[in-house]
């Protein structure tokens, strides 16, 4: 196929869905290598950001999505009469980001490194869509699993979980504490059993 087709049905095939597309199942509709469909969503998105065109491409993990320019957020915001989202409190970043950091963990593995309940803060990031149930835990109770979605990549405007920030290290002044956990401590508590069902 001459590559301005493939770049038009790139175009055409992402703003049909709407939605995520995985870049192996987009190759394959195309008859074309991952790293060749790479250059053109590479060249399209480069070509919409020079031309300040309306939309651009997301790369979230392994699938592209078509969206609508950062440029013009705020005047399609208005457009659309878009409310804005009620902010996330203190208590729903703090589970956030255990669970991005940590995931697929159950509610009990959250609620033991906050030290309070936190259904209501696991049940308010589900419905907005930031995390979601992985599966149940292969132990007594089959607890549900949680992670992070697409929607929470987008949210914080990164391509995948590998560009999280690094969690920084509790440094104590002069020699440990005899019985201080170390931040490293929290966030890696060895009760939580690795074994997970789908």
């Amino acid at each position: 196929m001459e590559l301005n087709y493939m770049s038009g049905a790139v175009e055409s095939i992402l703003f049909a869905s709407g939605e995520p597309i995985e870049r192996r199942k987009l190759a394959e509709v195309l008859e074309i290598e991952t790293e060749r469909l790479d250059m053109i969503v590479d060249e399209l998105r480069e070509s919409y950001r020079s031309e300040n065109r309306g939309f651009d491409i997301l790369t979230l993990d392994n699938t592209y999505q078509m969206c609508s320019s950062r440029y013009y957020g705020e005047i399609t915001k208005k457009a659309l009469d878009h409310r804005r989202n009620t902010p996330l409190s203190n208590a729903a970043l703090e589970i956030l980001s255990i669970v991005a950091y940590n995931q697929p963990v159950t509610k009990a593995y959250v609620e033991q490194i906050r030290g309070v309940d936190c259904f209501y803060g696991i049940n308010a990031l589900v419905e907005k869509g930031l995390i979601e149930e992985k599966g149940r835990l292969d132990a007594p109770g089959r607890p549900w699993l949680y992670g992070t979605t697409p929607d929470f990549l987008r949210c914080f405007g990164l391509q995948s979980l590998d560009q999280l920030p690094e969690l920084p290290r509790l440094e104590l002044p002069g020699d440990e504490v005899e019985g201080q956990q170390t931040f490293d401590d929290v966030m890696n508590p060895e009760t939580e059993p690795a074994a997970v069902e789908t």
